[in-house]
Parts: C-alpha cells; sequence; structure tokens
C-alpha cells in the first residue's frame, strides 16, 4: 500500500516535472515536444485530461521529426542548431572572462553555471540523435509518416 502510493507520487512528480521542462523547452534550447510527450504519457496514467492530448502531441512530433528531415537544407538546419547548442553548452563550461564591452555587472555574464552548459550539451545530443533517428525513419520513405499517423487518427 505505502509502496503504490509512493510509486503514484514519483509518478506524479515526474509526469509534472516533465511537462513543465518540455514547456520551457519549447521556448529555450531543448527537446520540448518530446518532453511534453513523456509528461503527458506519466501524467495519463492518473488524469483523463492528459490522457486526451497524449495522441495529439504525439501526432505533432512525428510530423515535426519528418518535417525535419524532408529536404537537405531542413537536415542541414537542423545539424546546424544542434552545433550551436553543442558549441554554447562548450562556452558555458569553459565559462571565460566577461569581455571589456559587457555593459552588465559580472555575474551576469553566462549566469546559470556548469549546469547550463551540460544542459545545453545533452540538448545537442538529443537533437543528433534525433536527427539521425528521423532520417532513417522519414527521409528515404516518405509513406513510414502516413502510417504512423493514419491508424491513430481514424479513430
Amino acid at each position: 500500500m505505502i509502496a503504490g502510493a509512493a510509486r503514484r507520487v514519483i509518478l506524479e512528480i515526474t509526469g509534472w516535472g516533465m511537462l513543465l521542462a518540455g514547456i520551457a523547452a519549447l521556448i529555450l534550447p531543448g527537446p520540448g515536444l518530446l518532453l511534453v510527450l513523456a509528461g503527458l504519457v506519466a501524467l495519463s496514467r492518473r488524469h483523463a485530461w492528459a490522457a486526451r492530448w497524449v495522441e495529439p502531441v504525439r501526432v505533432r512530433a512525428v510530423r515535426g521529426a519528418a518535417h525535419g528531415v524532408r529536404s537537405r537544407p531542413r537536415i542541414l538546419g537542423s545539424c546546424l542548431g544542434a552545433l550551436c547548442l553543442a558549441a554554447l553548452g562548450v562556452l558555458w563550461l569553459v565559462h571565460p572572462r566577461e569581455p571589456s564591452w559587457w555593459p552588465l555587472r559580472r555575474t551576469w555574464w553566462l549566469f546559470g553555471g556548469w549546469w547550463t552548459g551540460a544542459t545545453l550539451l545533452v540538448s545537442s545530443l538529443a537533437a543528433f540523435a534525433l536527427i539521425g533517428y528521423s532520417y532513417r525513419r522519414f527521409h528515404a520513405d516518405p509513406d513510414a509518416l502516413a502510417a504512423l499517423i493514419a491508424p491513430e487518427t481514424d479513430r
């Protein structure tokens, strides 16, 4: 009984944490839609409203993955974006002194510390992994997207 209650609390905290992190990552660098989806999946075990949102978010995530590898310029743009995230992560980890032109206090230069750099690097690795998955899954087979979405939208 206690283990079941603890599991429900952990699932609830994890679901809300991933959902909030995903919403933030929709604006900030990171795999926002995937975190939102993971949070909704976790919360759908206890909340009907979350279960109703799982499928539309999943379809949007799959469409976004297929859309990002539709052409060479899109693939290049996605890879450049992931490289920029990695470069920013390295910059934050190295944490150079603020430049002479920096108008704010020294503490506002690359604020956030090594956690910011680490999350930027992890986000870039996740982006490269998703680009690779999407390329293998959707680039050579345009019908793969329709096959993934059609069965669920016919309900």
